[in-house]
C-alpha cells in the first residue's frame, strides 16, 4: 500500500502521528484533533508552502498513527513520545539547570528557606525562578534582613551552646534557643511567603494591625519589632510597580528569524512584574506549533503554573492544553490571546524582550567569532579554534596529584565536558610524566572509538611543557590533528632600582619556534587564553583540595575505635563539618543517633589527641 493510500484510510479522530524517514527513524511527532485532516494537509497542493515544511515532507517515507480518546490524551502521548525518541524536527527545549528557586515547607518545625533547582510535588512552597544562584542568594539575603528566619539546619542550630552570629546582628530570631515562640515564628514565615508572592501591600496592612495591637497592650518591644519590619518592607514595596490587576499570570513573547526562535517569558505575580526567563530554540515548522510545544515542555518541568498565560498568537490545541495545565496545577488555567489593552501591551513588551535577546546573542556570537579569528591569525593556527582544551597539573610533592581538562566551545566554558584525572602511575614530583598520563588517557582512542578532538590544545607552562606534550601527541599519532600551544604566566622582574613592581608579559609558545609570541596585553585574544588557563588551574586545585580534605577527615576519624564509615557519615552529617565536631563536648556528640557515651568519649579523646 502506498503512503497516499494509507493516509486516505486514516480516521477522523484525535491521536498522534509519527513520521519515519527511509531508515525507519522517527523524524517528527505531532498530534491532531482529526488525524486524517491534519496529515493530509501536509501533502495537499494547498497545504503549507514553506520550504522547510516541504523539505520535511520529502524525507517522510512512512507515517504511523496512535489513536486516543480525547485531544488532551493526544497531547500527553505526544509529549511522552517526543521525550522518548527526540525527533529531529520537534522542538527541543533543553533543561536549563541555571535557574533556581527558593523552597520553604511551612509544616517544618521552625521552617527556613533553601535554594533548590528542582521543584517536586512535596507539599512545600516554591518561589522563583531566579536567573542564577547569585540572584537567588541575593533575594534570600534581603529576605533575612526583613524576616529573621533561621539560616542553618535545625540539628546544627540545636547542637550549638549559644545562638549564632546571625542572631547577634538581627538576622535570625534564634528559635533554636527559645528566643521566639513557635506562634510568632510562624507569623514571620507567613509574612515572608506573602512578600515573595508579591502581596506586599496586604502584608503591610497585617503588620500595621499587629503593631497597633501590641502597642495597645503596652507590649512596646514587640511593637518596635513590627515597626522595624514594616520599615524594611515598605522600602522594598515602594520600588514595585503594579502592571496588571488580578492574580498571577505569565506573558509569552516570541521572535523568529528563519529557523531560530527566541522566547521570552515574563512573570507577573499579584500584578507586579517579578522576573523573566529567555529561551533560544531551533524550529523548522509553523509558529503556533512551536508555542504549543514550548508550553507543554516548559510547564511539565515542575515549575509554577499561573492562573492565566498570555500568548502572542492563537494555537490550535489551546483548549486541550489549558485543560492539561489545569490538571497539573489542580485548578483552572486560561490561555488567552489579548487583542487590546494592558495585557496586549505586556505581550508586545515580552516580544520586544525576545527580539532584544535574539540580537544580543547574535552580537555576542559575532564578537566571539572575531576574537577566535584574531587568535587564529596571530598564532598562525591551522584551523579556527572553535573547541579549545586546556590542561593543568596540581600536586604537593607528588601527593594527591591530579590533572584537569577544561573545554571552551565557541569561546564559552563547556562545563559538561570538563574532566578530572587522578594520577595513578607517577610517583613523586614529575609534572611532565603526569601530563603524559593525562594525555594518554584523554587521547588514546580505543579500537572502534570515536573521540571528539579539539581544534586547539593549551598547556599551562613554558617551552618545556610544550615540547613534552609534542612528544606525547606524536606518540599517539595525532600530530597535525589539532593545534598546540603553551601559555606561560607573567613573572615578576627583579629590579632593585625600580620604584614599582615590574612584571613580564604573558607569553605564548608555539611548536618549532624558540621565541614566544607576545600578544598585546589586555587584548581580547590574550584575555581569552588567560581565562581558559586560569579556569584549568582553578579546576585542578579544587579537585586537589577535595582529595586532601577527604584524606584529612578520614585520618582524623578512622583511627578511633568504634567509628566506621556509617558512624563517620552520621557524625559529619549531624555537625556539618570536622571543626564543629571537634568543638563539641561528649554530651553533644551523644545526641547523634547510634552514638553512646563510651563512643562519644572515644571520639572526643581521638579528636583532641588525648
Amino acid at each position: 500500500m502506498s503512503l497516499d493510500e494509507k493516509i486516505q484510510q486514516f480516521p477522523a479522530s484525535p491521536g498522534v502521528y509519527l513520521m519515519h524517514d527511509g531508515d525507519g527513524t522517527i523524524i517528527y511527532v505531532g498530534k491532531a484533533r482529526s488525524l486524517r485532516q491534519r496529515v493530509r494537509s501536509y501533502f495537499s497542493s494547498s497545504g503549507d508552502s514553506r520550504y522547510h515544511v516541504k523539505f520535511l515532507m520529502a524525507k517522510v517515507v512512512d507515517i504511523e498513527i496512535m489513536l486516543t480518546d480525547t485531544e488532551k490524551e493526544a497531547l500527553l502521548l505526544e509529549n511522552t513520545l517526543i521525550k522518548q525518541h527526540n525527533p529531529r524536527y520537534n522542538l527541543n527545549l533543553k533543561d536549563d539547570k541555571t535557574y533556581f528557586s527558593l523552597r520553604i515547607d511551612p509544616h517544618d518545625e521552625f521552617a527556613r528557606f533553601t535554594i533548590v533547582r528542582k521543584r517536586p510535588c512535596d507539599g512545600a512552597r516554591y518561589f522563583g525562578p531566579y536567573s542564577s544562584g547569585a540572584a537567588a542568594r541575593e533575594v534570600l539575603r534581603q529576605m533575612t534582613r526583613m524576616f529573621p528566619l533561621r539560616h542553618y539546619p535545625l540539628s546544627a542550630c540545636m547542637s550549638r551552646t549559644r545562638p549564632c552570629l546571625y542572631h547577634q546582628i538581627g538576622q535570625c530570631s534564634a528559635p533554636c534557643h527559645g528566643q521566639i515562640t513557635p506562634e510568632a515564628y510562624a507569623v514571620l514565615v507567613s509574612g515572608a511567603m506573602l512578600f515573595l508572592e508579591g502581596k506586599g501591600r496586604q502584608l503591610i496592612a497585617e503588620f500595621k494591625r499587629r503593631m497597633s495591637d501590641a502597642s495597645e497592650h503596652l507590649l512596646y518591644e514587640e511593637a518596635a519589632r513590627w515597626r522595624n519590619l514594616l520599615r524594611s518592607i515598605e522600602t522594598t514595596v515602594e520600588k514595585q510597580k503594579v502592571v496588571l490587576s488580578g492574580g498571577d499570570c505569565d506573558v509569552l513573547g516570541f521572535y523568529r528569524d528563519g529557523e531560530r526562535i527566541e522566547l521570552a517569558l515574563l512573570f507577573i505575580r499579584a500584578g507586579v512584574l517579578s522576573g523573566s526567563r529567555l529561551f533560544s530554540v531551533v524550529w523548522e515548522l509553523d509558529d503556533a506549533a512551536a508555542i504549543s510545544g514550548f508550553l507543554q515542555q516548559y510547564y511539565a518541568g515542575s515549575v509554577y503554573i499561573p492562573e492565566e498565560i498570555l500568548l502572542p498568537l492563537a494555537i490550535e490545541d489551546g483548549r486541550a492544553l489549558a485543560e492539561l495545565l489545569g490538571d497539573l496545577k489542580g485548578s483552572k488555567v486560561t490561555l488567552h490571546l489579548p487583542l487590546r489593552g494592558t495585557k496586549r501591551e505586556l505581550v508586545v513588551l515580552a516580544g520586544r524582550n525576545a527580539m532584544t535577546a535574539y540580537r544580543d546573542r547574535d552580537e555576542k556570537a559575532a564578537a566571539v567569532e572575531a576574537v577566535l579569528a584574531d587568535l587564529c591569525k596571530r598564532l598562525q593556527l591551522a584551523r579556527l579554534p572553535q573547541r579549545i582544551e586546556c590542561y593543568d597539573i596540581s600536586t604537593i610533592q607528588g601527593r594527591f596529584s591530579v590533572g584537569s581538562c577544561v573545554v571552551y566551545t565557541a569561546g564559552k566554558a563547556d562545563r559538561n565536558n570538563y574532566r578530572h584525572y587522578r594520577i595513578r602511575t607517577v610517583e613523586g614530583q614529575d609534572d611532565f610524566a603526569m601530563l603524559r598520563e593525562v594525555f594518554l588517557r584523554r587521547f588514546r582512542v580505543e579500537e572502534g572509538g570515536n573521540a571528539v578532538l579539539p581544534d586547539l590544545v593549551v598547556v599551562d607552562g613554558g617551552i618545556g611543557q610544550l615540547n613534552a606534550v609534542q612528544e606525547i601527541v606524536a606518540e599517539l599519532g595525532l600530530t597535525g590533528r589539532f593545534d598546540l600551544v603553551s601559555l606561560a604566566k607573567s613573572r615578576v622582574l627583579h629590579d632593585a632600582a625600580a620604584h614599582d613592581v615590574q612584571r613580564s608579559d604573558e607569553r605564548v609558545f608555539l611548536p618549532g619556534r624558540k621565541n614566544p609570541v607576545v600578544l598585546r596585553q589586555n587584548s581580547a585574544a590574550l584575555l581569552l587564553l588567560a581565562a581558559i588557563r586560569n579556569e584549568a588551574h582553578r579546576f585542578a586545585i579544587g579537585y586537589h583540595r577535595k582529595l586532601r580534605g577527604k584524606e584529612g577527615i578520614a585520618s582524623a576519624l578512622d583511627g578511633i575505635a568504634g567509628i566506621g564509615p556509617k558512624r563517620r557519615t552520621e557524625l559529619l552529617k549531624y555537625f556539618g563539618s570536622l571543626p564543629r565536631l571537634t568543638e563539641a563536648a561528649p554530651e553533644e556528640i551523644m545526641t547523634v543517633p547510634g552514638i553512646n557515651r563510651t563512643t562519644a568519649e572515644a571520639v572526643w579523646r581521638g579528636l583532641h589527641h588525648d
